[in-house]
């Protein structure tokens, strides 16, 4: 790593951290049945919580006018004590994503004009703000599917909003790696190809984990490791949808088929990485990578369970989330190791 690097690196891993936060404030928000509290969407006026009663009063009669609180809370005695604890989550979601902005584009321009920054890392900058630029946008995309018949965001929306926030965090955290190991070596292609097919893998789990919590496909058929008493694959996901393609991305019973089944494929193809890295000379980072990757994939998988056999409580469901992202984190740090 060159000296000169350090600002940029502490930078860029600074913005790592606040993705971190906010994927994990979004798992709360979702998990609060939060993210329709906010019914308009303004840059300025949004950034502040309601100040005086009368202010909060009239936000939550706004809410009122939409199809969340007409279809669902309506029924439940829905308080406005109620809607100040959902508002919180996503003010502070919505919040979190203005701090990232700002930690990027000021320091960004800071190093731009000093020139601390190569040419090749700018280009990758340049990516990094339009991907922010767009996970906003995917963020206004989800929320607005919810308020207009179905009290409910889409489960597709959802899960491109959360899969590309990941995504920009592996991004961010590549383009890091680049800074502080300049050099690399690829062990062998095999092992780094397999290390890339188990990522697209995971990344492909990351969505069906957005599926799963947009149609709360993790509160039925809570057991392990059958879907029921005697079957592996429940009958329901027959009956619920009438094409295959919709049984296996709109039905409740088949969405948590695929992630069950693709939980059992990233395990194998990380403890495959595992054994068949003790056939090649490894330097210390590479081991380093490796290990952790094989440590937190019986993490995911141990918590993903337990999530699932206690119907997802905030708390297991919080940890699930954020146990995928460290998992991510490793999967990307052992590739960037092992690629050239």
């Amino acid at each position: 790593m060159k000296k000169e690097n350090k600002s940029v690196i502490i930078w860029l891993l600074s913005g790592c951290f606040l993705v971190f936060v906010m994927v994990v404030v979004g798992g709360i928000t979702r998990l609060t049945n939060s993210g329709l509290s906010m019914t308009d969407w303004h840059l300025v006026t949004d950034t502040f919580l309601p100040l005086t009663e009368a202010k909060w009063q009239e936000t939550f009669e706004q809410y009122k006018q939409f199809p969340e609180y007409q279809k669902i809370n309506i029924h439940k005695d829905f308080t406005l004590s109620d809607y100040k604890l959902i508002y919180f989550w996503e003010w502070f979601h919505r919040l979190i994503g203005r701090v990232v902005g700002f930690v990027f584009i000021i320091p960004f321009i800071y190093f731009l004009v000093k020139k601390k920054i190569d040419n090749t890392t700018v280009n990758k900058c340049y990516i990094l703000l339009g991907m922010g630029a767009f996970q906003g946008f995917l963020g206004w995309f989800m929320v607005r599917s919810g308020l207009i018949d179905n009290p409910d965001v889409s489960h597709f929306r959802l899960s491109l909003h959360l899969t590309f926030a990941f995504i920009t965090f592996a991004y961010t955290f590549w383009v890091s790696l680049d800074l502080i190991y300049p050099q690399r070596k690829t062990v062998t292609k095999s092992l780094r190809n397999i290390a890339r097919f188990a990522l697209a893998f995971l990344l492909l789990q990351i969505i069906y984990g957005g599926f799963v919590a947009g149609l709360d496909a993790g509160l039925i058929h809570n057991h392990w490791p059958l879907m029921s008493d005697g079957q592996f694959f429940h009958e329901s996901i027959i009956l619920e949808k009438d094409t295959w393609f919709k049984r296996l991305t709109e039905g409740k019973s088949g969405v948590q088929f695929v992630h069950r089944t693709l939980a059992y494929l990233v395990v194998g193809m990380i403890v495959f990485i595992y054994f068949k890295s003790k056939k090649f000379t490894l330097d210390k980072t590479q081991s380093t990578g490796i290990n952790a990757l094989f440590a937190l994939v019986f993490v995911q998988f141990i918590l993903g369970v337990f999530t699932l056999l206690y119907s997802v409580p905030l708390w297991l469901g919080l940890a699930h989330q954020v146990s995928a992202f460290f998992l991510l984190t490793a999967m990307t740090f052992t590739l960037h190791r092992l690629s050239k």
